[in-house]
């Protein structure tokens, strides 16, 4: 179904870069937290995460992020990382997308969504209307709630990365 399927698939939120974004008239990204930016729970950023972030910054890329965590999860993190966020995205309803798109103050063919979960982040930037990055989890989940859900969503997962330039 293509409500399951991502405008793209990456190995990691890393590899988006600037010049990939201006490619494709993206100018923000509505951010999932939890096993994109960082793992299940962590209050510390994945390596590499508050370099790209600084460097999307000095793009002029806006960043927000659009979690279905509690604000006492999201506040820490997105303190942190210098970004405003919405939480209790109500994903994958687009609630939560329609929020951050009327923050960012953008278009929706300027916006694009990036998670690593289809039946949240992809399934909900689809029904918002916008593009999104399927990037695979930083690391696999262990909860049993987690592993049911990753095994119902393994058919529509990417079959292969694209190339994002």
């Amino acid at each position: 179904m293509a409500v399951f399927k991502p405008t793209f698939a990456l190995r990691s939120v890393l590899e988006i870069t600037p010049a990939s974004l201006e490619v494709h008239g993206i100018k923000a990204l509505i951010l999932d937290l939890d096993n994109t930016l960082t793992t299940h729970n962590n209050p510390v950023p994945a390596d590499g995460v508050l370099d790209w972030i600084a460097n999307m910054k000095s793009h002029g890329i806006k960043l927000l992020i659009v979690s279905n965590n509690k604000a006492e999860r999201v506040i820490p993190f997105a303190k942190t990382l210098g970004l405003h966020f919405v939480p209790r995205g109500a994903k994958p309803l687009p609630i939560g997308f329609n929020k951050a798109i009327r923050e960012l103050k953008l278009r929706k063919d300027q916006v694009c969504a990036v998670g690593d979960q289809i039946f949240t982040d992809v399934m909900g930037a689809n029904l918002a209307g916008i593009r999104s990055i399927f990037v695979s989890p930083i690391e696999p989940e262990t909860s049993i709630p987690f592993r049911i859900k990753r095994a119902v969503e393994k058919p529509f997962l990417p079959q292969r990365f694209n190339r994002f330039d």
